[in-house]
């Protein structure tokens, strides 16, 4: 069975987005080491996971990187390259790369994808999807970059969750720019 992974960035007292989904907060010194480190974790996956809001912006971002010969790597031709999914209800791909909307039952369409032959599907956010998905059991991975800001008040991903949610610590590495990765699997 294929994993579905998490990959998102946190603030130190555990926030994913400001108030209002801001994301000024992010530390984006990476040095070579986390590069080749967030690049690796991508290596085995053949499948991202978005939800509208974050798609709106993740996918053009990716592309306009892909397209600027200045900007253009390995890693923006895998996130434009790999096959993603949106879900909503609203949005229109319109010159998406490789992005099919997909409306109907997450959980359904999730359980179903992770249950194909395939590498592993690698989701990284909204905060309100990937809640649901965290609530409703369907992580595997959880790879949390916490960045060195506390930001006081925000978003979570757990906010949710009605009970306690068990994780066990499979990896932790320090980086330069003081993004500590927190690797966990649930119990």
């Amino acid at each position: 069975m294929r994993k579905l992974k998490l990959q998102m960035q946190i603030s130190a007292d555990g926030y994913a987005a400001g108030p209002a989904g801001e994301l000024d907060w992010l530390v984006w010194d990476w040095d070579e080491t986390l590069k080749a480190h967030v690049s690796k974790q991508t290596e085995n996956v053949d499948c991202i996971l978005l939800g509208r809001k974050l798609a709106d912006g993740f996918i053009p971002h990716w592309q306009s990187l892909q397209e600027n010969p200045d900007t253009a790597d390995a890693f923006s031709d895998k996130m434009v390259n790999t096959p993603k999914i949106v879900f909503s209800a609203s949005t229109n791909p319109g010159d998406w790369k490789n992005t099919m909307v997909i409306s109907s039952d997450a959980e359904t369409f999730i359980r179903q994808l992770k249950s194909q032959p395939g590498k592993d599907i690698i989701v990284y956010g909204g905060c309100s999807f990937v809640s649901s998905l965290i609530d409703s059991g369907l992580i595997d991975e959880f790879h949390l970059y916490m960045n060195p800001v506390a930001i006081s008040k925000g978003l979570s991903v757990f906010r949710k969750s009605s009970e306690n949610i068990q994780l066990r610590l499979t990896q932790s590495i320090s980086f330069s720019s003081g993004i500590v990765l927190l690797q966990y699997e649930p119990k």
